[in-house]
């Protein structure tokens, strides 16, 4: 049985990760932490058993855990998952991995230090429709990709709008580091995971300041990525933005195929020539009947945990993304191109 401990009692947690690990057979969740006692107070009538907690270095110390998972806010992700980690405890982390880069290379130290697994949670990567494109890419029957276009743009929704969402001690930034963490994440990891070298972006404040209350984060965010390999990839995240409808997309341009992944208008294509002639693919494959994404990717990490797999998602993915979100919001503020370590 592997033992958990959350910390963290709010809606990401009461809603995809206990519903994960009440589904898988081989979890338990012992312990659970939370400033807030009414949250607390709702999560006991659910596990009675659980041991509960307003502070997590006492829940750590206190608990013998074989995992530790975080859902707080951003800002307190790397600071958790390095003391779990120097205790020896695995760690799943809710995105964004860290509110900078520099805290993303403290959990990476940490998790080589220990011998532990870190993993923070890409439920993208498990989606039906990225296990068959990734097998489409793995097979080269797309060839060389390189070229893509990004994005997750919504015409009004920014969460939680006067909490810690728009908050940018707490948050780290806006819908780039909210949103934009998924999507370039999907994205990088289908094109194979190649190394970031440059960043150019803008940002921009326009909404929260009208209909909404004030905060101190973008609403939009847009940006171009150049990696080592020689391939791009172009990005746009919003919150909110005068447009005609929401889209959730991952367009990839290869040698030998295309493809576009819509998450809002559940469209999969795949475009490529067949005998001369332009042929659009249309796989049969469905992202929404099958178990939810959190679950599939928590079933992984405990997998990696009990030795029955491999991580697929490693702290230098988490390091490399971090860093594109700071160069991105540096080059925002500098107004140039920025380039990577």
């Amino acid at each position: 049985m592997v033992k958990i401990g959350i910390v963290g009692a709010g809606k990401i947690c009461q809603g995809p990760h206990m519903g994960a690990y009440d589904k898988i057979e081989n979890t338990k969740i012992v312990a659970i932490c939370d400033i807030n006692e009414q949250k607390l107070e709702a999560v006991s009538k659910r596990y009675p058993d659980a041991k509960l907690y307003t502070d997590y270095q006492e829940m750590i110390d206190n608990e013998e855990l074989d995992a530790v998972d975080i859902c707080t806010p951003n800002n307190y992700h790397s600071i958790i998952a390095i003391y779990a980690l120097n205790k020896g405890i695995n760690v799943i982390c809710e995105k964004p991995d860290a509110i900078n880069a520099e805290e993303a290379e403290k959990m990476k130290k940490a998790a080589e230090e220990s011998g532990k697994t870190l993993m923070v949670i890409r439920n993208n990567r498990y989606r039906p429709t990225t296990k068959f494109l990734k097998q489409y890419i793995a097979e080269d029957k797309m060839g060389e990709i390189y070229a893509g276009r990004c994005g997750w743009i919504r015409r009004r929704g920014i969460p939680g709008w006067g909490g810690w969402f728009t908050d940018k001690a707490q948050s780290g930034g806006g819908p780039l580091i909210d949103l934009g963490v998924h999507i370039i994440d999907l994205a990088i990891y289908l094109m194979g995971n190649p190394k970031p070298v440059t960043v150019s972006g803008s940002t921009y404040s326009k909404f929260p300041h009208t209909s909404y209350s004030k905060t101190d984060v973008e609403d939009l965010a847009m940006g171009f990525i150049r990696f080592d390999n020689g391939a791009c990839l172009q990005i746009e995240f919003s919150w909110a933005s005068n447009i005609e409808y929401d889209q959730m997309f991952v367009e990839l341009r290869g040698e030998k195929a295309g493809s576009r992944m819509s998450g809002i208008d559940r469209k999969f294509e795949i475009f490529t020539e067949e005998c001369g002639t332009n042929v659009t693919l249309k796989p049969a494959v469905d992202d929404y009947n099958c178990p939810p994404h959190h679950e599939l990717n928590i079933r992984h990490f405990i997998d990696v945990i009990e030795g029955k797999a491999e991580p697929d998602f490693t702290p230098i993915q988490g390091v490399n993304m971090v860093k594109i979100l700071d160069a991105l919001y540096k080059s925002a503020e500098l107004g140039h191109e920025i380039a990577l370590d």
